[in-house]
């Protein structure tokens, strides 16, 4: 019998023993009030768009039930504030666009991007990307994978909690239709070294650094990278067939 598949949340670990393992994530959760604004989205949009927690957590779980249609599945990871995530969305009528964000304001803000897109085609969730593609998505279940400005980690001692390492890029891979493109862009020059020596060396994928994405919209994340000075890289990585 195949062990049980672990909670979507919380994200414990244990040693034989009982012992609690401190969880490596990708991320950290911050705050959580809400602005006006985006109190007025969550309102208007959540029960709609957002799959709670624990929904993730229960037996039959699907997406195509919460997006209420069989559809090809873009999965976006980090999608802030929604600014790429509704403009892609509403460009791709045709697929379930699912949006991965632990940031209670920022999943608020996507509601009202989104709605004035005219994207229903999204929905959003809000925990660990990682766990979500390893328990949820099934091998070859995604017609793409977008991963944009993720967060550096930029401190050394920080650098295990990147997103982009071997064993989430052979995860990432493995849930990759042959081929589909999973796309990344950082302002980072040291993490898009990072990423080129990790994806390059995954053996079921083939790719490299790419010219701007001309469908991405400029985020406030680019924008800020450009203004300190950072040099944008864009990279798109093809499951091979």
């Amino acid at each position: 019998m195949a062990p049980p598949t672990p909670p979507a949340r919380p994200h414990l670990r244990f040693t034989e023993d009982g012992r609690r393992i401190r969880e490596v994530l990708s991320y950290s959760r911050r705050g959580s009030r809400f602005t006006p604004t985006q109190a007025q989205a969550w309102e208007a949009h959540h029960e709609g768009w957002v799959i709670p927690d624990a929904a993730l957590d229960e037996p039959g779980f699907a997406f195509a039930d919460w997006f209420g249609r069989d559809a090809p599945l873009i999965v976006e990871i980090g999608s802030g504030i929604g600014e790429a995530t509704a403009v892609l969305a509403a460009a791709r009528p045709d697929h379930n666009v699912l949006a991965i964000e632990v940031w209670a304001p920022g999943v608020a803000d996507s509601l009202w991007r989104i709605a004035d897109a005219g994207a229903e085609n999204v929905r959003l969730c809000s925990v660990d990307a990682v766990w979500v593609l390893e328990h949820l998505i099934p091998e070859a279940g995604l017609a793409e994978l977008w991963t944009f400005f993720p967060d550096p980690w930029p401190k050394t001692r920080h650098h295990k909690r990147r997103l982009v390492d071997p064993e989430f890029a052979a995860i990432a891979a493995s849930r990759l239709q042959p081929g589909a493109v999973w796309r990344l862009a950082t302002d980072w020059g040291d993490y898009a070294t990072q990423m080129r020596q990790v994806l390059d060396a995954e053996p079921a994928l083939v790719g490299g650094q790419v010219e701007r994405w001309s469908d991405r919209p400029v985020t406030r994340f680019e924008r800020k990278g450009v203004e300190a000075g950072r040099t944008i890289v864009d990279l798109a990585y093809t499951r091979r067939a």
